[in-house]
């Protein structure tokens, strides 16, 4: 979908009958009880064509071969073998097509000993170290409200893609990429990666404040709670100067982060008169970066929400007009105009574009 964004064709295969797994992922769905469209689908399919292949069977195979014979890019996320069970592997794809930059994501790996697991999200979540640091405490590991591992290994892969393409403009041949949910959330370790690597501490989950830095997290106001950032001391400062804080055992940002408990109950008591709306302004007066708490639908109608491009108007074959998550990526030319492609296309119908690329296909071959 990211390569779709910037402006690639992108045609997706999938399975006879019932297609993309996730299709029939839901409540919620779209559209009447007879034609039900899932909504999770419609998340991740825009700027896309949908063909449907039986890979089993030869006449399918052969379009699919075909279509990979004038590919640029083909993404598969297949365990580990299956293609080549299928006579698809992956070195086969290669000597027909030497240009091909093939993009394999697995679960695990595509190697090593245990590289052959199927890979679901939330299962990876919890391998890969990323509930042990999301929770209100070490005893309560929470999965990431979205399928942040899914979301990460496409990011990583599409960024792989672009590189392996760019290369590609030099030497002139293709190359295989390949990532794993397990790699990507260890790649987005972080900080708490080195604190294990580095200083042996092992991160645990402690809710909704920063182990390393503080005050960074949230705090309850009179009417609710804010969020703020004091990222440096001359922060700390503006915010004990502003609210009346005494600093005192407070002063540096090791003593705040050892004093956590005592450094929230200070600060809490500067913002237990204050509401949710005045606080944030007198933050901001101050210069002190702070937010509040939005659900999604406060999110989704936020004026600078729209003015970022972040909502996209599309037309469903069945459901007609959609408003769909846009894309987070702007460009613009050396005159600072803005060149971001527009145009989406609203995620397909099963096999809504089968005929037409059969016969784009058929046409090719002649």
């Amino acid at each position: 979908m990211m390569l779709g964004d910037l402006g690639a064709r992108v045609v997706k295969v999938e399975a006879p009958d019932r297609g993309d797994d996730t299709r029939g992922w839901g409540p919620p769905f779209a559209g009447p009880d007879h034609d039900p469209q899932s909504t999770y689908f419609l998340s991740a399919n825009r700027n896309k064509e949908s063909l449907v292949l039986d890979l089993k069977a030869d006449s399918d195979r052969e379009i699919l071969l075909r279509l990979i014979d004038r590919a640029d890019v083909l993404v598969e996320n297949f365990r580990t073998g299956v293609l080549e069970r299928l006579g698809l592997g992956i070195d086969l794809l290669m000597k027909r097509n030497p240009q091909l930059v093939a993009l394999s994501i697995t679960g695990f790996g595509h190697d090593g000993p245990e590289g052959g697991r199927p890979g679901y999200d939330q299962i990876a979540q919890g391998e890969a170290g990323l509930m042990s640091l999301t929770g209100s405490g070490p005893d309560d590991p929470e999965r990431v409200g979205v399928p942040i591992g899914d979301l990460l290994a496409g990011i990583y892969g599409a960024y792989g893609v672009l590189a392996a393409l760019h290369e590609r403009s030099v030497t002139g041949e293709g190359q295989v990429v390949r990532t794993s949910l397990l790699a990507a959330l260890v790649g987005v370790h972080a900080f708490q990666g080195t604190r294990w690597t580095v200083a042996g501490e092992i991160g645990r989950a402690q809710g909704n404040h920063h182990p390393s830095i503080a005050p960074y997290g949230l705090f309850r106001c009179h009417d609710g709670a804010v969020q703020i950032a004091v990222g440096s001391e001359s922060l700390w400062r503006r915010l004990c100067d502003g609210f009346a804080i005494d600093p005192s055992g407070l002063s540096t940002n090791t003593e705040r982060v050892n004093s956590r408990e005592r450094m929230i109950e200070v600060v809490e008591a500067a913002f237990a008169g204050w509401d949710a709306a005045p606080l944030l302004a007198r933050l901001a007066d101050l210069g002190v970066p702070a937010g509040r708490i939005r659900g999604l639908d406060e999110v989704y109608t936020w004026d600078q929400t729209r003015s970022q491009g972040l909502l996209i108007d599309v037309e469903h074959a069945s459901l007609g007009h959609l408003t769909l998550p846009g894309p987070p990526l702007r460009f613009f030319d050396p005159s600072g105009h803005e060149s971001t492609p527009s145009g989406h296309t609203a995620p397909p119908r099963l096999d809504q574009h089968g005929e037409s690329l059969r016969m784009w296909l058929s046409e090719e071959a002649r």
